[in-house]
């Protein structure tokens, strides 16, 4: 038999040695549609075999059951080219110009770009592709760039050969992803210039808030964009994948290697278990939202968890601080005797939502417990108290809310309260009160957490020597690079760490920074910075959200994902980003809880 027909010589070879081949990213691609076959021109799964990806290849369906399957299965994604879009989807009528559109596609291919950029997938989208994710993510797009144009940009060229240029951001990922590759005949990087090929009449016409513009063509049409989330996502007009190698690849490579980046943090996420140590969601319960749905009002739901493979969250039943003269009732949104009954409430709202959701979500009490739920498969709620306000002045409330299942009480909130003076508070007490000492002996007693985010200086260095147990600080910066009394100096950061207790990072912008935007950026910088003062057995991340926290990067519990592939990007190790993900502040409270066996 010739050796070309010898097949099972092949299979052999596959089965000589274990594994049978190296583990490769998925890259997903969708196809084309015409003439009722579902297909794909062969340099773009060509293409990615030479990445050193494994391309599959998308059928145009809209069934959104298949999507998400087809999304649990993939590294990354691939848009590909291919006819006009309807404009009804942009809510614009069809003009003159407007070629072929193709029922097909539209629908599925928006609805899986939401759905991939929601996971963290990274994405490359090509021509029609690059149109995708401007219409499925905020964008709006051009039905004919004819009246606008003063270059030829539908040509008849053999599609490998380079038929006009187009200037690069130099600032962007785009010039480094040529800049890094092998020498490339048509990209010039003193001139920040690629010559690319170009056969389309439509294009972007506004990219959105989530993308940048980072390449044009000489007569300003939008020629490549990409994420200004810190996601890998990137949007090209022309086509790479019908350019030689040296000229098409790097697309394909940085693609590859951005999945490849996402499996590596899927994985791990698998592994270690993944706490938010603060966060605010039942705020929003007056509005009627629904844990359930990936609802736009919130920023921790199941949906967002299950994107950013986040395990577990710590919900506080936050309670503002009344004025003098001002009664408790007039500050909340329900109807209830105090803050007591109020911090009651939100609990029974939240085990109502669990109850609802027990097949997905359960609340924990203990570090064990959220463990058990890693196992099986389950989302946790832990509860917390933000404001000791909800005592009411009877430490005896103290053990009916561990009753209730609460880990940890943050003492006081912006304003003196009946236990400690607060950061943004008048000295009532010069520090904690004489209540307030019976509070922490309480809780030490009980085996709750004390928790000083929001605390004065002074209540602070009180708090931290008259507890006999660990203490955190839930949700707090650095004062270091951003001076806000609600922040942490570096002395303090060194005493909490001398005492075994940790800090955790939070995501509020006027905390991160003085001046201007916060981005995700800025917390690894704090976060870097806590670790350099406290060393990494006492540092965290509480995100603070739908407290105000969020920054562009890591706006929701979708993006703890991106924020792992950022830590593993700075060559944090997997025990390292264990520790960070709540590993030390389950240290604490597994030591804290100790009193209670």
């Amino acid at each position: 038999m010739s050796e070309r027909f010898n097949w099972q010589r092949q299979l052999s070879k596959a089965y000589a040695s274990f594994p049978e081949a190296p583990c490769k990213p998925i890259i997903g691609i969708t196809a084309n549609y015409a003439d009722h076959n579902s297909k794909l021109a062969d340099g773009y799964y060509k293409m990615v075999v030479k990445a050193g990806g494994v391309p599959v290849i998308i059928p145009p369906l809209s069934d959104t059951d298949v999507i998400v399957n087809t999304l649990a299965h993939v590294d990354g994604l691939i848009l590909s080219g291919g006819g006009d879009f309807n404009p009804l989807y942009a809510g614009e009528e069809p003009i003159p110009a407007l070629g072929d559109i193709n029922s097909e596609r539209d629908l599925g291919e928006l609805l899986i770009t939401q759905m991939a950029y929601n996971r963290q997938i990274p994405i490359l989208g090509i021509c029609r592709g690059i149109q995708t994710l401007a219409m499925a993510l905020g964008g709006k797009m051009r039905q004919d760039i004819s009246p606008v144009t003063r270059v030829l940009h539908s040509q008849h060229a053999d599609r490998t050969e380079p038929t006009h240029s187009v200037t690069v951001d130099r600032d962007s990922t785009l010039f480094r992803i040529y800049d890094d590759a092998p020498p490339c005949s048509t990209f010039d990087a003193e001139r920040a210039v690629l010559y690319v090929n170009s056969f389309h009449h439509q294009a972007v016409s506004d990219p959105g808030e989530r993308f940048r513009v980072t390449a044009k063509s000489t007569d300003g049409i939008i020629e490549a964009m990409e994420s200004r989330e810190f996601k890998s996502v990137i949007g090209v007009q022309w086509h790479p994948e019908c350019m030689v190698d040296d000229e098409g690849l790097p697309l394909f490579s940085w693609l590859v290697r951005q999945a490849a980046h996402y499996r590596e943090a899927c994985a791990l996420h698998s592994r270690v278990l993944t706490l938010d140590t603060h966060c605010d969601t039942p705020m929003f319960f007056p509005q009627g939202v629904d844990f359930s749905s990936r609802d736009p009002r919130i920023l921790v739901d199941l949906h967002k968890m299950d994107e950013g493979r986040q395990d577990a969250t710590i919900m506080v039943a936050y309670l503002p601080q009344p004025k003098i003269g001002e009664t408790f009732s007039s500050k909340v949104d329900f109807d209830v005797d105090g803050p007591t009954e109020y911090a009651d409430l939100i609990f029974n709202k939240i085990e109502a939502i669990v109850e609802k959701n027990k097949r997905y979500i359960s609340i924990a009490r203990t570090p064990a417990d959220l463990y058990a739920d890693k196992r099986q498969g389950r989302h946790s709620i832990m509860l917390g108290i933000e404001n000791g306000l909800a005592l009411n002045g009877q430490l005896q409330n103290l053990a009916h809310f561990v009753q209730r299942g609460i880990v940890y009480m943050t003492l006081c909130h912006n304003g003196d309260n009946d236990i400690c003076d607060s950061a943004r508070g008048c000295n009532t007490h010069n520090g904690v009160s004489s209540f307030g000492r019976q509070v922490i002996r309480e809780m030490n007693r009980l085996g709750v957490i004390v928790d000083l985010s929001h605390a004065s200086d002074k209540s602070f260095y009180d708090a931290l020597e008259l507890s006999q147990q660990p203490i955190v600080c839930s949700h707090s910066s650095c004062r270091a690079l951003c001076d806000h009394p609600r922040n942490l100096t570096d002395d303090q950061m060194r005493a909490l760490a001398a005492k075994g207790g940790v800090m955790q990072v939070t995501l509020y912008h006027g905390f991160l920074v003085n001046d201007g935007e916060a981005t995700v950026l800025d917390v690894l910088r704090h976060l870097d910075h806590a670790i350099q003062v406290m060393g990494i057995d006492h540092v965290g991340i509480g995100t603070d959200f739908d407290g105000d926290g969020g920054v562009r990067g890591f706006a929701s519990s979708s993006e703890l994902l991106n924020f792992t592939r950022m830590l593993l990007a700075r060559h944090y190790s997997e025990r390292d980003i264990q520790k960070i993900w709540g590993g030390n502040f389950l240290r604490v409270m597994s030591r804290v809880q100790s009193v209670r066996e």
